[in-house]
């Protein structure tokens, strides 16, 4: 599998930040594991454009993997390793660099000096190296009622193990959580890095999320714009009864107090705005055609006028 987070998303260096979400979302679609179960190929292709996405969504990371600094996987790139081919030689009777200690020409690789330093650290003397392990980045796709509601989701790390992910109520899109200890081991008894994973929220088919609020469209018949109506309507909670007034027109916005998002650290809980939007039957019968004829002969109303422009 390619390490070019780009090749990865099938995009080219130019592509936008919004080509690069679109390619993510599409490859996620087709190449979820949970939707190719056993299916190596799909899962490969699945974790590296999580990768990739996870380094280029963020406009100073992409630059600066653009610009050398650093590689596919985030980490920093390091300098190109010349000191010693540099200076080599450059001391009176030949001696190569630090003192003529002789760590590179016939005793080995010069580009090697730095881990043999640190081997001569490690042995003798008491003072053995040691380093953190490096945070570990992942992408996770997450419904959007368990983001909204919290859930506990898996996540299954390139080394195969699977981790439990606690979903905070009212996670949003682009958050990241930080797993402590999750990430690559460290070194020398180090403790171990962390895993961040970015949450990718999915669309719903019913809800969307505006802030702390939910909002919803309800369908409602003419009798009962008319005549107004106990209703059920859906909420992230599931049903609840909900009073239609009598004349209520499309687009007139109910809200349903406390029925929306409260995340980590906010002081209440949002609200749900619950959009009415009428809807004829799909044929008119005879009956209501006649009504609805003498109706107009006396009563008739003309929803364009009243300060509209």
């Amino acid at each position: 599998m390619t390490t070019d987070p780009y090749a990865a998303l099938g995009l080219k260096k130019t592509a936008s930040a919004e080509d690069i979400k679109k390619a993510y979302k599409k490859i996620v679609r087709v190449s979820h594991p949970d939707l190719n179960p056993d299916d190596a190929a799909a899962e490969a292709k699945f974790k590296a454009a999580a990768a990739a996405y996870d380094l280029l969504k963020d406009p100073a990371q992409r630059a600066r993997f653009d610009a050398g600094e650093i590689d596919a996987s985030g980490a920093e790139r390091q300098p190109e390793r010349k000191f010693y081919r540099d200076y080599a030689g450059q001391q009176p009777g030949g001696s190569q660099g630090f003192g003529g200690q002789g760590f590179g020409g016939q005793h080995g690789d010069p580009a090697d000096i730095f881990a043999d330093f640190l081997r001569h650290r490690g042995g003798g003397g008491g003072q053995g190296f040691a380093a953190q392990g490096s945070d570990l980045r992942f992408s996770m796709e997450v419904p959007f009622l368990d983001a909204a509601r919290g859930a506990k989701m898996p996540i299954t790390l390139p080394d195969g193990a699977k981790l439990e992910v606690q979903i905070p109520p009212g996670a949003s899109d682009g958050q990241t959580l930080r797993l402590r200890g999750k990430g690559a081991a460290g070194i020398g008894g180090a403790p171990a890095g962390d895993a961040l994973i970015t949450l990718t929220v999915r669309a719903h088919p019913t809800f969307r999320r505006e802030g702390n609020d939910i909002l919803t469209v309800l369908p409602i018949g003419i009798d009962e714009a008319v005549l107004g109506a106990k209703v059920e309507a859906p909420t992230i909670d599931g049903p609840v009864s909900l009073t239609i007034p009598k004349g209520a027109s499309s687009g007139r916005v109910l809200r349903l107090r406390g029925r929306g998002v409260q995340p980590h650290g906010a002081k209440e809980r949002g609200d749900q705005r619950i959009e009415l939007r009428i809807v004829m039957p799909a044929k008119i019968d005879p009956e209501l055609e006649a009504f609805m004829e003498e109706w107009r002969k006396t009563h008739a109303h003309d929803p364009r006028k009243g300060g509209r422009t």
